[in-house]
């Protein structure tokens, strides 16, 4: 029987999403990162965009914002502000969300308020690349 990979995804909310899987996909700041067991440690940042999930034959997605990952061996936590399944993402609010942070950005703004938008924009573009991809209800 092939290993299987431990992954925890931990939002501030707690533990978003656990499970045993075969591979992952994971947004970094440098490109894709992907893992399969026995893979070398590694800690590094991820960006706003699609986790791709492997699980007993079957693909899952969730769009994830911006963050960190720790990979040892066949273990790997995902710390992110954001994680939602494909099929969760909600088109309408997504795209309000979006506009928005657009809006927020042509503003004069203060160096927090400016990153908060830049964060919200890039997680809004995330959630909708991912629900007009990867959903099975779109």
């Amino acid at each position: 029987m092939a290993e299987n990979l431990i992954l925890k995804i931990v939002t501030p909310e707690g533990i978003t999403w656990e499970g045993k899987v075969s591979s992952v996909t994971i947004p970094g700041v440098n490109g894709e990162i992907g893992v399969m067991p026995g893979h070398i440690p590694l800690s590094t940042r991820i960006c706003a965009g699609e986790l791709a999930v492997q699980q007993e034959g079957k693909n899952l997605f969730l769009a994830i914002g911006d963050g960190f990952v720790q990979i040892n061996r066949n273990y790997i936590t995902v710390l992110t502000d954001m994680a939602i399944e494909a099929d969760n993402i909600d088109d309408a609010q997504i795209e309000l969300a979006r506009q928005r942070a657009e809006a927020r950005l042509k503003q004069k703004l203060s160096a927090e308020e400016l990153a908060a938008a830049q964060v919200a924009l890039a997680q809004s573009v995330a959630l909708l690349k991912v629900k007009k991809t990867r959903s099975r209800s779109h």
